[in-house]
């Protein structure tokens, strides 16, 4: 039987999306509560989805008596091990029925299992919106003629699909957006640039930050100018620094740093729930440069990624973590699977839109006068969340935390950068066998050949940008056991650099 309960989800979430500008998606009344919206979805999810009954359930949790935003705050974290594991799939969905929705996506998560996700239009229109965001307000798409082109993996998996369908999504809505879905085929990528990309005033890839680096560094041995593209970035899933945002800002020949990239903090659960804004990249390449700053706004002396968001969208809260060192964050939004308190196991933290001015003023520092030449376009009264990513990316050395983007700054400045990916392993070495140290496999650029100069001038480079963003590196490691050691390896390295995998930048 048809269920015309969809096709009524369908129309009211395509009228919404498609009927008001962006503006008007993203303003709310002064009266309206995020706190609120967040508590009703938990009534209708109590009411409508099997397995999270059944969870109150188990939790001896009466739904009824949840009646404020304070007994919200109060209800059982979910996670994937006692909640999304525990249940069949179907019981996830509103009335226990796969059909509820119309898609499944697939991904590997940080435990490289792969888990499936059911969507569904409805639930992704809203997500769009956190395109529209960077298009219009970053890119100027909806006056100028574009193509974009998804480098993110195809198939199943869930950023290739995703994307494309949201991106679909605003070229339906009327922007003069053109797309191409290559994946991630470095050939057919490149093929599709020369032959359609000058016929657009500009163009957008999206992808993966160093699959997106091997595609314009490789363009380039190819024999691509970027410059006349006028290329613009989306970028998901991992952190960099500013420096490597310059880096490749500098080889696209890109001018407005503020503007011409944008990354999204993405998961398979949920889809985008927060983008990178013009005001936000301001902030963030501020306090890339001032140490200092970050350490006291974020708690940690690394980068993390820092977004805005749309907390009636995606409602946020940061709880102490377990070590009381940080926060972790969880966060309630609808989706194919709606998730209530959910806890991502991401560490990071909330900033609201006021506190984050006010504290940069304490630093001298004023945002908004930083993007005034651009008529403060993309400034948006939205609050920041910030994301570390999962603790156990980290490794630990004589007691301190080194964090892979304390490496990545290190290959990034001009002398090493010239001739690395970009791509290395770090490690801590401490047996008994050899002398402590902190070990750096790095990729080499295709072409360039290893020699001790360069290993001694990225172990220098790393070692200095160490000192400078991580304090307990500096005060826990010994002088003597301070210095990295780094082996150079060809790019595509089967062992270090195995290509057509996501990559991960620790090893134990």
């Amino acid at each position: 039987m048809i269920d015309h309960r969809k096709s009524t989800r369908t129309d009211a979430a395509l009228h919404r999306f498609m009927g008001t500008p962006l503006d008007g998606l993203l303003q709310h009344a002064p009266g309206d509560d995020p706190a609120s919206v967040a508590l009703d979805l938990f009534r209708e999810v109590a009411q409508a989805v099997p397995a999270y009954g059944h969870f109150l359930s188990d939790q001896r949790v009466d739904p009824a008596r949840v009646r404020t935003p304070q007994d919200f705050r109060g209800l059982p974290l979910v996670t994937k091990q006692n909640y999304l594991t525990c249940h069949p799939l179907a019981q996830l969905c509103r009335g226990g029925r796969l059909e509820s929705c119309d898609f499944i996506a697939v991904s590997s998560g940080s435990t490289g299992k792969p888990t499936f996700w059911p969507r569904f239009l409805a639930d992704e229109l809203p997500i769009a919106t956190r395109f529209e965001q960077v298009f219009h307000d970053s890119f100027q798409a909806a006056s100028r003629r574009t193509l974009a082109v998804v480098c993110f993996a195809l198939g199943t998996w869930v950023g290739g699909m995703f994307t494309a369908s949201c991106c679909r999504a605003l070229a339906a809505k009327g922007y003069p957006l053109m797309l191409v879905t290559p994946g991630s085929n470095r050939d057919e990528i490149w093929r599709v640039v020369r032959e359609l990309a000058p016929q657009f005033e500009q163009t957008v890839l999206l992808g993966y930050p160093p699959f997106l680096k091997d595609v314009i560094d490789g363009g380039i041995a190819q024999g691509i100018d970027w410059r006349p593209l006028k290329v613009k970035l989306v970028m998901a899933g991992e952190v960099f620094s500013e420096e490597w945002r310059a880096l490749v800002g500098e080889r696209l020949g890109a001018r407005d740093v503020c503007y011409d990239s944008a990354s999204l903090y993405g998961t398979a659960d949920a889809g985008v729930i927060g983008n990178e804004t013009p005001l936000s990249i301001a902030i963030r390449r501020f306090l890339g440069a001032n140490p200092e700053a970050a350490r006291q706004l974020f708690g940690e002396s690394r980068l993390p990624t820092l977004v805005q968001y749309d907390p009636f969208v995606r409602y946020f809260e940061a709880l102490p973590d377990a070590e009381g060192r940080g926060h972790t964050l969880l966060f309630t939004g609808d989706n194919g699977v709606p998730l209530v308190r959910y806890h991502i196991a991401d560490n990071g933290g909330l900033v609201p839109y006021e506190a984050m001015l006010r504290f940069l003023a304490d630093w001298k520092f004023d945002p908004l006068a930083a993007l005034a030449s651009h008529a403060w376009r993309g400034v948006r009264a939205l609050p920041f969340v910030f994301v570390f990513g999962r603790a156990n990316f980290t490794v630990s050395y004589f007691g301190a935390n080194v964090y892979p983007e304390n490496i990545s700054v290190g290959l990034e400045q001009a002398g090493v950068r010239e001739w690395v990916t970009g791509k290395f392993v770090l490690r801590a070495v401490e047996g008994l066998d050899q002398a402590p140290h902190l070990a750096v496999a790095v990729e080499l650029a295709p072409g360039a050949a290893s020699d001790t100069a360069k290993r001694a001038a990225a172990e220098e480079s790393i070692l200095a940008h160490l000192l400078r963003l991580n304090s307990e590196f500096a005060n826990y490691a010994p002088p003597e056991y301070r210095r990295p050691r780094v082996t150079l390896h060809a790019a595509g390295d089967p062992e270090w650099f195995p290509p057509g995998v996501k990559h991960r930048y620790t090893r134990r």
